[in-house]
């Protein structure tokens, strides 16, 4: 019913995404590069998810919390990827009004969700090294389980209102979204209206959504920090900060590109680079995890290496 309201306010009905080249011969390139990513993100993420899955040494918190994440990727990925591959194959490269909104807010969602467990997997790291002896009780299961839902509910629950706030201006022409997906910058460059409010709203969401959480995981890891430097041997000391350098990685990946999208005057709008900035958090990012997770993480290449092995 809602989507319906957003609807019935706007004379348009559908959007052209106008996505990158116009060149054929640029197009055809493109499909093929962001074919094998797509794949590769589908693969290597769904890849840690079965090794977490299947090795019962990786039963853990920090396993749990990164499984999630690469189920994040994938989806991430998958709501927009597909349409932007069908799209440069087609000459006309449209959207309806209704799979714009649901497009965004999926999107959304699933952006403000990963926002929120990148927090919760830098509480645990943090528990895991300045409260060892507490952790396994204070991290069971069932705590696990509850910020991973609290994640997912913050995602969806404010992806409505970031949605909302958006898609309930009228949109009467043109409808041409200068970008490869219904971005909240690019739509409402398109409203035939004021859009000062919500820029503001999207602004304080962006910093509420985005910074709180940063501003959870820089605590975490100054109390982190601190027990390291307590540590008298180096090799503790690199052991207990090996276990956080995949995180923070990832982390500044993220958190870069997507506060430069969100936190950033209406009057920045660039199009042609917001499209590179999109897709460095929408592509770059959910490749490069399973990489840098993978790579850095014995026990994760310990169980590659078993799976392997039995296969």
């Amino acid at each position: 019913a809602q989507g319906l309201l957003w609807e019935n306010k706007s004379s348009v009905s559908e959007f052209i995404l106008l996505g990158f080249s116009a060149k054929l011969q640029t197009q055809r390139f493109l499909f093929a590069l962001f074919l094998v990513l797509y794949v590769m993100i589908v693969l290597g993420n769904g890849l840690i998810i079965n090794l977490i899955r299947i090795d019962s040494r990786l039963h853990t918190p920090m396993y749990f919390f990164l499984a999630n994440l690469s189920f994040l990727d994938i989806s991430y990925s998958s709501t927009t990827m597909p349409q932007m591959l069908i799209h440069l194959l087609l000459k006309r490269k449209t959207i309806s009004f209704s799979g714009c909104t649901a497009q965004m807010y999926i999107f959304l969602s699933l952006g403000i969700t990963e926002c929120v467990l990148y927090a919760v997997m830098a509480y645990d790291r943090y528990l895991a090294i300045c409260h060892p002896l507490h952790y396994t009780s204070m991290m069971s299961k069932s705590s696990c389980v509850k910020m991973a839902v609290g994640s997912w509910a913050c995602g969806f629950l404010f992806a409505m209102l970031h949605t909302s706030f958006t898609m309930r201006l009228p949109y009467c022409g043109p409808n041409e979204i200068n970008h490869f997906f219904c971005e909240v910058p690019a739509i409402l460059e398109l409203a035939c209206a004021d859009t000062h409010v919500n820029e503001v709203v999207d602004f304080v969401l962006g910093v509420i959504l985005l910074m709180t959480p940063l501003s959870l995981i820089v605590i975490s890891y100054m109390f982190i920090l601190g027990t390291i430097l307590k540590i008298r041997s180096a090799e503790g000391k690199f052991k207990a900060f090996s276990t956080c350098t995949s995180h923070i990685t990832v982390v500044t990946l993220f958190y870069g590109a997507a506060m430069f999208m969100y936190m950033r005057p209406a009057s920045n709008y660039n199009p042609e680079r917001d499209k590179k900035f999109s897709l460095f958090y929408n592509v770059v990012s959910a490749l490069l995890n399973p990489c840098i997770y993978s790579l850095r993480n014995k026990e994760i290449k310990g169980a590659l290496c078993k799976w392997v092995c039995i296969q």
